[in-house]
């Protein structure tokens, strides 16, 4: 920390959105540090989380707690400080604030008063496991998935109607279910589960749906991991050809709800993408 060289100036009165490390305490940048030793006040999600990375550049700044639990009754206090002409600063746990974690309410309060919002860039999840995939030149970031099965239905519809990347979040717990639920939704897919990134015990695991259970049996999972779907389904015409033959063939036997599972499972599309054929091509 004394190599580093401190910019000496004078930061505007405001609210900066300072991001920190994903999990190396290296991956920040002079600026934040810079922006974070010359605040009055920082707003963290959790002071004991926030204490390890301040501790280790030596910054003694005042912390107050502000997360999901308290966001709205907060408000008022954050105002005040800035009332008081205090520089403040806004970090999340980890990577960049906002994203996926509390600030929006804050931040909405905050420009009805005209206070000035700076947002100071750094390391993010997001983009260090979209670099790693490989799958496209573009992505849709989601963040966390519903926890109602009903509500997440309609999330895999819109995925499927995307020509992206997909990037969400999620819990550990819910890694083999999702996987499964997301398989039968979406048909097949080329999957990246990015577990620790940055930090020393970082796994990178790449496959498709029907390979990727295999590989994460043998992996120690807990906290969160960043998913990466692609975008592609293992199709082609034939495929397209032979599944309409089959639509056009099978559809005045079979009840479309049996059809679509069968051909689902058969042609390793979503039972959507078969609803969605089935209707187009006149089963009622």
């Amino acid at each position: 920390m004394e190599n580093i060289k401190f910019i000496d100036q004078n930061l505007e009165k405001g609210l900066y959105l300072v991001s920190t490390p994903i999990g190396n305490l290296a991956d920040i940048t002079i600026r934040a540090l810079n922006i974070l030793k010359k605040s009055d006040v920082i707003l963290c999600e959790d002071k004991r989380v926030s204490k390890k990375l301040l501790d280790y550049y030596d910054i003694k700044a005042e912390l107050f707690s502000y997360h999901k639990f308290n966001e709205k009754k907060s408000v008022e206090k954050i105002l005040e400080l800035f009332k008081k002409k205090k520089i403040v600063s806004l970090i999340s746990d980890a990577g960049t604030p906002l994203i996926s974690d509390p600030g929006r309410i804050l931040i909405n309060e905050i420009e009805k008063n005209n206070i000035k919002i700076i947002p100071i860039p750094g390391a993010s999840a997001v983009t260090a496991a979209f670099s790693l995939a490989g799958y496209s030149d573009d992505y849709y970031f989601y963040g966390f998935l519903p926890k109602k099965s009903g509500e997440r239905r309609k999330v895999y519809e819109k995925f499927s109607n995307l020509d992206s990347s997909v990037v969400i979040f999620l819990p550990t717990r819910d890694l083999v279910s999702i996987i499964k639920e997301m398989k039968e939704f979406l048909g097949e897919r080329k999957i990246l589960i990015g577990k620790e990134i940055t930090k020393i015990h970082e796994n990178i695991i790449k496959g498709t749906f029907d390979d990727i259970l295999d590989k994460i049996k043998s992996v120690i999972l807990k906290g969160e991991v960043t998913i990466v779907l692609s975008s592609e389904t293992n199709k082609n015409k034939e495929q397209d050809i032979d599944l309409n033959k089959e639509i056009l063939d099978l559809s005045t036997k079979m009840k479309t709800a049996d059809l679509a599972k069968y051909l689902s499972k058969k042609f390793k599309f979503s039972k959507q993408e078969i609803y969605k054929k089935i209707l187009m091509l006149g089963k009622k």
